[in-house]
């Protein structure tokens, strides 16, 4: 989940006597701990509904799997069924044919499609961003809303939005002039639009905003070749040349915080009424839930396979029957059902306090996207062990085991939710030391 959140949002994690107040106590998953007794409203039935729909996608999305990773995209026949369910347009407003899902909803209907795929359930996770085109001005929404009717995939895709290295521009008449090349457009084979960042000078000062550029004013680059999530189509973007960008498809990092807090106004749903930190946890959430879906979906492949397998070298009939599987099938079992309870307690409490209308402290965000952070890594523990139990038939493209634990192992090393610098953020708060000041692309302002 992006740090950026901290500054753009106006929530950056300062040091406060609040904060030290709430050390004092036990700590208890950073207060996460009153979702069910408050009476959080579990998925809506038009979740129920989707990831059902989604679910039901499984033997075609693991079918087309290894040639979706060999084109580095979900091939057309997996993106238009996915489309079909609504998947990629969970997060818009209703008017725009949207969901405007709350947290859990995320979790159940990302979780169904990584059940069957990783990149599946990547691909969603990154549609779910779109709303941040909302905030650029009513002109702008206009324009890619147009396009919503008939789109296929993602209207639009983020690139580089918040990175420590983004595109230069210069002001010209009614706009900028922009050049660039911005990273993991995840998404952006399907895309029409695209939300990158730019910096310009204004009064020798560089000043930092988000761009929002059409399909034709970028080139995408052919260097999504990787070792998992490799049908995410988290290529680069470049215009190589200068693109006109009109003022009123550009926003100032500035400008973000008050333009994101008056979409409550404009639009309906739960996902538009999240405070600033229950916006990062969704955020953190919806992508967790690819974790959670692999392993998930991994545990059922394992099973299947070990029923059905002959041990290489001791006298069982089944892998199943084997004392050491029955270990590795209870222990990981366990595990997965522990991540589990984890991301829907934290998605069932985003959304009980969003009904509430209160939102977290930034030491509550910050251990519970640890937790997370933790309940992913189970996940991917799991699926490891699985790997290994079962043994070199995983090894093959077309098992559905292999791809779980390649995909897992990269989606864990996104800079947003590695384990060790989401526990040092997190443990300052726990021992009572000043957090950093987060802003724009998670970097600690010194």
């Amino acid at each position: 989940m992006p740090r950026w959140a901290r500054g753009t949002v106006a929530a950056c994690s300062t040091h406060n006597e609040n904060d030290m107040t709430q050390l004092s106590k036990p700590l208890d998953f950073g207060a996460v701990s009153d979702a069910r007794l408050a009476g959080a409203p579990g998925p809506s039935p038009e979740a129920v509904k989707m990831r059902d729909a989604i679910r039901a996608l499984t033997p075609l999305l693991r079918e087309t799997a290894w040639e979706s990773e060999k084109s580095t995209a979900l091939v057309p026949e997996a993106l238009q069924a996915l489309d079909q369910t609504g998947f990629f347009r969970t997060t818009l407003p209703e008017k725009f044919g949207g969901s405007a899902f709350g947290a859990r909803d995320l979790v159940e209907v990302i979780t169904a499609a990584s059940y069957a795929d990783g990149s599946a359930g990547w691909s969603g996770f990154a549609a779910s961003g779109v709303r941040l085109v909302l905030a650029f001005s009513p002109r702008a929404v206009e324009e890619v809303s147009a396009q919503l009717t008939d789109w296929v995939g993602p209207v639009a895709v983020g690139a580089s939005i918040f990175s420590s290295t983004v595109g230069q521009a210069r002001r010209s008449d009614g706009g900028f002039m922009a050049t660039g090349k911005w990273m993991y457009g995840s998404g952006c084979r399907y895309a029409a639009w695209a939300v990158v960042g730019i910096e310009w000078q204004e009064d020798d000062k560089p000043v930092r905003g988000l761009a929002l550029i059409s399909r034709d004013q970028y080139e995408i680059l052919d260097d999504w070749h990787v070792s998992g999530m490799a049908a995410s189509s988290s290529n680069s973007i470049t215009a190589r040349n200068e693109i006109f960008i009109p003022e009123y498809r550009v926003i100032r990092h500035a400008d973000l915080p008050v333009a994101l807090g008056a979409l409550p106004r404009k639009y309906e749903g739960l996902t538009y009424r999240l405070g600033p930190l229950a916006t990062m946890l969704s955020t953190a959430l919806a992508n967790i839930a690819i974790a959670l879906g692999m392993a998930k979906g991994c545990l059922d492949c394992f099973v299947e396979q070990a029923n059905k397998r002959v041990p290489f070298n001791l006298p069982y009939d089944t892998v199943a029957t084997m004392p050491s599987t029955q270990v590795v099938a209870g222990r990981v079992h366990a595990m997965v059902k522990v991540a589990e309870a984890v991301i829907l307690q934290t998605a069932d409490e985003v959304d009980a306090r969003t009904l509430r209308g209160n939102d977290f402290s930034p030491s509550e965000e910050s251990l519970a996207t640890m937790s997370l952070v933790y309940a992913a890594n189970l996940c991917g523990e799991a699926i490891d062990e699985m790997q290994l139990c079962i043994g070199s038939s995983t090894a093959s493209l077309r098992n559905p085991i292999q791809r779980f634990a390649r995909d897992v192992r990269v989606m864990l090393t996104h800079g947003a939710i590695r384990r060790d610098p989401a526990a040092e953020i997190a443990g300052r708060h726990v021992l009572g030391i000043p957090p950093f000041n987060m802003f724009a692309g998670g970097l600690a302002q010194r």
